[in-house]
């Protein structure tokens, strides 16, 4: 039986030729197929029952389609999303991306069994984590391939295509100030427009940590955007798997090695992955080719870059610091066309 038999799909799209040629396929496909033709349509259509699956596209009247996905997520934060557009801009996909929709496909669609192929891919990673539930360690090497599948739609053209390669990983970058309880991060970056930009990613987890990680995308000339989009799908698994402590880093990096070894999308990268605890204030680094300096109030500490991630960097030191109440700031060495670091702030509260 096929995956996608029996599956509850949500489609909003405003144009009823496409929307109506896409439930048609998938009804032929074993589905049961719903439908909204704009966001706000869409917002009541899953309070009334969430999908197995939700397509929807950008451009559509009363209520924007990212405005629409925003709002989807943060309310229904495991429910699958394929965006189906007719804007293929950069921007646009990279803000698709960092609001966690699983694909991102571009009008029209000749064939719909690429349709059908992102779908599969959807489903097929989620009945691997439901199967391995309990043991978050055999899910990742079954990821492997589904992850490859995952990315795959742009490898070949980001490579190809070095400017909308910079676009999309620039727009990735998360914000520039960002703040939990007490602490505030900020972070600042000077870089050339002619190279792969330096990529940072963080997250506050629901603790009060901060786990992140930076790569620097122009150390990897061939396959530099594939592969950070490979360490961002497997960090984003490792948060949702919450295995956030610093001996899982280690394992985190061993898991991206093998499919660095073993993709033909990817390779050998400099980055450097993080985690900050704000209630003992300790600072865990695990450098993999990216290096730098941490200086506080009271003292400066030397991060050596060592290995890089694909040259088994997961045994490289890793570096568990105290940093002073007021806080730290990490500056990066060993990036090759830009300059940067992250501020750790702590701001008193009245």
């Amino acid at each position: 039986m096929s995956l996608l038999e029996g599956k509850d799909i949500l489609i909003v799209e405003d144009d009823p030729i496409f929307r109506n040629m896409v439930s048609a396929f998938l009804q032929h496909q074993g589905c049961s197929v719903r439908y909204a033709e704009d966001g706000l349509q869409g917002l009541k259509a899953l309070q009334n029952a969430i999908p197995d699956l939700m397509l929807c596209d950008l451009s559509m009247p009363v209520m924007s389609g990212m405005e629409f996905v925003e709002e989807a997520v943060v309310q229904y934060p495991m429910l699958p999303i394929i965006v189906v557009s007719g804007t293929g801009a950069m921007a646009d996909v990279a803000t698709a991306l960092r609001l966690g929709v699983k694909d991102y496909l571009v009008k029209p669609l000749d064939n719909f069994m690429v349709l059908k192929s992102a779908m599969m891919t959807v489903f097929k990673a989620a009945d691997i984590q439901q199967g391995n539930a309990g043991d978050a360690s055999t899910t990742w090497p079954q990821r492997n391939d589904t992850i490859d599948e995952e990315l795959a739609w742009h490898f070949e053209e980001l490579d190809n295509d070095p400017i909308a390669a910079r676009e999309l990983l620039t727009g990735l970058m998360p914000e520039v100030k960002s703040s939990c309880g007490s602490w505030q991060l900020n972070y600042y970056v000077l870089q050339t427009t002619d190279k792969a930009p330096v990529l940072l990613d963080y997250t506050w987890l629901m603790d009060g940590r901060l786990a992140f990680y930076v790569i620097d995308c122009s150390s990897c000339p061939s396959h530099g955007t594939a592969t950070a989009l490979l360490i961002r799908a497997f960090f984003n698994d490792y948060l949702r798997q919450q295995r956030v402590h610093e001996s899982h880093i280690i394992e985190l990096l061993q898991e991206i090695e093998k499919h660095i070894k073993n993709s033909r999308y990817t390779s050998n990268i400099k980055c450097i992955f993080g985690l900050f605890d704000v209630v003992n204030h300790q600072l865990n680094l695990m450098p993999a080719g990216i290096g730098g300096s941490v200086q506080t109030s009271e003292e400066n500490h030397t991060i050596s870059g060592q290995a890089w991630l694909g040259q088994k960097a997961f045994f490289n030191q890793g570096f568990k610091l105290k940093i002073a109440p007021s806080g730290a700031r990490l500056s990066l060495s060993e990036i090759d066309c830009a300059n940067f670091s992250i501020t750790l702030q702590h701001i008193p509260t009245h």
